[in-house]
């Protein structure tokens, strides 16, 4: 028999504050068309001050929990892909590991930008199989509203605040494609293309800093490297696109999610769309679209799903699993 990790529940959690794109027209050089038609967005929700990536998290965390009918000292482990911990540290997981009242296991963070859910779904994965853990959750939130440089048209319209969670349970399978959980990962990073999307902020120069992007290099490379990773992860389990029943892509852009579906030779009527309604969540978008597809009664069990998202470092990467 082969260990497979299964997902056992899913939750998500966006803030009450909703911001329409007619929002940014009183004070910046743009308009809900040219926003809708650069990147499909029309509205984002905005975390309430005082409201940290780990308050975010850990609502979504409790809607997984009660999705799969546990308590949070069922859980061995919480992995938090996010770009916007609340502090330096501790981890935003142990923050969440103590909101839980889960007082067993250990909890950290997974830092791939944009591309961290995924990173953080195939370590668990990882640690599923290898017997570290029996049951994993796995969460992406962000705030990356407090990152955003609010003059800057191009970048601050396009992203938004949120987060998913998913639990993973070791369960038996028989080694096949068939199996239901995780069948495959591709990871992948390249550091020399960096300053294609970064903070200008940190440690090395005491400030939160902003986000900046080269919009029309990062659009290149993610319809190039989404098509790729998907199909890469897809082949160690000799299936293709046309096994696919969704494709849960990182939700940046509505353009590269139509040019990477059509690269993949999957129609977008299996290609489950949120970004219109959560803006750009980077490591959140995932989850969140994985929760909000099943709870439209999309994802069914036993469909065949691919994730797929790539992120500043660049970093990007896919998973391949049965519902």
């Amino acid at each position: 028999m082969t260990i497979r990790a299964v997902v056992k529940g899913i939750g998500h959690y966006l803030p009450e504050r909703i911001v329409e794109n007619a929002e940014f027209e009183a004070r910046l050089d743009t308009s809900d068309e040219w926003i809708k038609a650069r990147s499909g967005i029309e509205r984002r929700h905005v975390a309430a001050e005082g409201q940290t990536t780990s308050d975010l998290a850990t609502r979504a965390a409790l809607a997984a929990l009660a999705d799969a009918g546990m308590q949070p000292d069922d859980l061995d482990a919480i992995i938090l892909a996010t770009s916007t911990a609340d502090l330096t540290f501790p981890a935003a997981a142990t923050m969440v590991q103590a909101n839980l009242g889960m007082t067993r296991g250990f909890a950290f963070d997974v830092q791939a930008v944009c591309a961290g859910f995924v990173f953080a779904l195939a370590n668990a994965n990882g640690m599923i199989l290898s017997g570290q853990a029996k049951r994993v959750m796995v969460i992406g939130a962000e705030t990356f509203s407090r990152l955003m440089d609010w003059t800057d048209r191009s970048t601050c319209v396009l992203f938004g605040d949120g987060a998913g969670a998913l639990i993973l349970q070791a369960e038996d399978g028989s080694g096949t494609n068939t199996d239901r959980g995780v069948l495959a990962s591709d990871l992948n990073s390249d550091g020399r293309h960096r300053d294609l999307l970064y903070v200008d902020g940190g440690v090395s120069t005491g400030t939160t800093g902003h986000l900046r992007m080269q919009g029309r290099d990062v659009f290149r490379h993610a319809v190039e490297k989404l098509a790729q990773t998907a199909h890469a992860a897809l082949d160690k389990v000799g299936l293709t696109g046309g096994d696919v029943n969704w494709i849960v892509p990182h939700q940046a852009n509505l353009r590269i999610i139509t040019a990477t579906a059509q690269r993949m030779q999957v129609p977008m009527e299996r290609v489950v769309v949120t970004v219109q309604d959560h803006g750009n969540t980077s490591a959140a978008s995932i989850p969140l679209a994985l929760s909000v597809g099943r709870d439209r009664g999309q994802i069914k069990p036993g469909d065949l799903i691919v994730t797929e998202a790539i992120g500043g470092g660049l970093a990007w990467g896919a998973v391949v699993l049965r519902w």
